[in-house]
This record gives C-alpha cells, sequence and structure tokens, in this order.
C-alpha cells in the first residue's frame, strides 16, 4: 500500500440534529467515520469506509474529498442515512439520545478494497463487534488496530466484542465502559483485567476531565498509566464527535511517526486531546475546519505547560 491511505477507519457517516444550551443544528454531517477521518487528516492520509443513503447531500461529499480524505469506501445505495438525534444539557458530558434512526446504516457491510486490506494502521469506530471482527480479519498484516465500543455492544454482543479485544492492539473507551467491561468498580482494576485480554494500552476517555492511558508493562513492569488534562476552554458549544476526533488525532499522529514507541504514544494522546478540544468549540466540523498546525502546535504548548511540574 502506498503512502497515499495509511490509515483506514470503519465506522458511521451522518445526519445529526444536536441541541446544546448554546444552540442547535439539524441535518449536519456528522457520524464516527467523518469525524476520525477529518481528524486523522491533520496528521495522516485517511482513507473512510461507510455508507450513504440517496439523501446524503453532494456537498458534504465535496468537502471531504477536498479535505483529502479518500472516500473510494464510502458506499451510495438506495434509502436514507443514518440520522441521530439528541440533546445536551449543562452537564455536557452526557448525550440525551432523543431518536436514532439506523436506516441504510442497519445493512451496512464493510467490504475493504484491495489497497485498504494493505493498510498498517485500521481503526474500528464504534460499529457492531461482528463487523468489527470482520473488518479485522480481512486486513493481512496490520501494524495497529485500535478500536472504539459502547455500553450497547458491551451488554448486548460480548462474545463478539471479547474476541474484537483479543485481536486489537488499542481500545479506547470512556471510563464508565471499562467498568462495564471489566465489571470492576475501581478504574485501575478494571484497566488492568482489560489488559490481561490482550490489548498493549487502553486509552480511557474522560470527557471534561481529560484522558487516562493504562498501558501493559513489558517483562517485569507492571501497568504503566499516562494521565492527560482536557484543555480548559472559554466556549464549549456542541461535545458531539469529541470522542472520535480524539481517536483520528491518535491514530493519525501515530501514522505521522517512523517508529512506534512510548515517547510517540503519548504525544499522539496529547493530540487527541488538543485536536478534540476544538471539536467542541462548535457544531458539527464547523470549528475542526478551521484548525491548521500552527493553532496545533499553540494548543499542545498550551497543554504541555498545564501538565508540566519539577522533580523534587
Amino acid at each position: 500500500m502506498s503512502d497515499d491511505n495509511k490509515v483506514v477507519v470503519v465506522g458511521s457517516v451522518a445526519l445529526d440534529d444536536v441541541q446544546t444550551p448554546f444552540g442547535r443544528r439539524e441535518v449536519s454531517l456528522g457520524g464516527s467515520a467523518v469525524y476520525f477521518s477529518w481528524a486523522c487528516s491533520l496528521f495522516s492520509k485517511v482513507s473512510m469506509i461507510g455508507v450513504i443513503g440517496d439523501d446524503f447531500p453532494d456537498e458534504h461529499v465535496r468537502m471531504l474529498e477536498e479535505r483529502g480524505i479518500d472516500i473510494s469506501g464510502l458506499e451510495r445505495v438506495r434509502g436514507k442515512t443514518f440520522h441521530w438525534r439528541g440533546r445536551y444539557d449543562f452537564d455536557l458530558n452526557i448525550a440525551h439520545t432523543l431518536d436514532t434512526q439506523l436506516n441504510v446504516f442497519a445493512e451496512f457491510s464493510p467490504k475493504l478494497l484491495d489497497y485498504q486490506r494493505e493498510a498498517k494502521y485500521l481503526f474500528l469506530a464504534n460499529i457492531d463487534p461482528a463487523l468489527q471482527l470482520d473488518v479485522v480479519r480481512q486486513m493481512k498484516a496490520p501494524r495497529i488496530v485500535a478500536a472504539d465500543t459502547m455500553n450497547f455492544w458491551i451488554d448486548g454482543k460480548r462474545d463478539d466484542l471479547e474476541k474484537v479485544i483479543g485481536e486489537i492492539d488499542y481500545l479506547i473507551i470512556n471510563d464508565a465502559e471499562a467498568r462495564q467491561l471489566a465489571g470492576e468498580g475501581n478504574l485501575v482494576t478494571a484497566c488492568r483485567k482489560i489488559l490481561e485480554r490482550g490489548p498493549e494500552a487502553l486509552v480511557v476517555k474522560q470527557g471534561e476531565y481529560g484522558v487516562t492511558m493504562f498501558h501493559a508493562g513489558k517483562g517485569n513492569k507492571g501497568m504503566e498509566i499516562f494521565s492527560a488534562p482536557s484543555v480548559p476552554l472559554d466556549s464549549v458549544i456542541d461535545p458531539t464527535g469529541a470522542g472520535d476526533s480524539f481517536a483520528g488525532a491518535f491514530m493519525g499522529y501515530i501514522a505521522s511517526e517512523k517508529k512506534v514507541n512510548d515517547s510517540v504514544i503519548r504525544r499522539a494522546v496529547i493530540m487527541g486531546c488538543v485536536v478534540a478540544s476544538f471539536t467542541v468549540e462548535g457544531f458539527s466540523l464547523d470549528r475542526l475546519k478551521e484548525v491548521d498546525e500552527k493553532s496545533i502546535r499553540e494548543r499542545f504548548s498550551r497543554l504541555k505547560k498545564i501538565s508540566y511540574f519539577d522533580d523534587l
């Protein structure tokens, strides 16, 4: 595979209706694959696999193409595009789903193109674990496979999800999902149990409180922990897509580096926090579309200063 498509993502492409205390937006571009791809494209080439209906606006397709996102794997079929309607109150960490219409996404069966099977970096966004597992098994020899999941799949598709966890390198979920998956109230104990099932690292999203990464120690080393705060913001408009943007920047940054080591993974976590902080400053991709290398570096430096402290 050429460098033109370093990262492959499989996930949803959606039209969202979102209401927050700071405004509302109807039929806006959304979906896990969309947020991931845009964030990833800030660092690496990305190829998106998903499905849309015949109601999906052509201008959205053009915008993704103009961004340089490979949409050869974006299938358009008869029917309506996946549609999510949700509301956030002043606790922006909690999304209240008002309506979910899977539409064409209900019959989605990802089929990778030959060059996508050769990809070295794969992200499995929040979809049915049976589909995630099928995609992994279509790949030839990926260097890193990461996945997201949610409480719905933890409850309803536990067996398939456990198989996925055994096949991946990084699992990216929130703290409640980590506790639910492990059946443990203590987050540290929960993450240790999950790592014992196969992943090299568990990246735990904690909303406005940042991210904690639990990394399986090598040799006689125990589990290693790295924590990154979120970027303090004066304005948060809409948190939709923040987690997917985090994952996109995280994977995109790793793919942009020649070697993957502990330092690179830690910087990737910070990059994820930085890019996610832009996402929440607007609806849909409004704010992300304005992000450039200079703004990323400025916010990266800001987060580094916030987190820095001297040795004793």
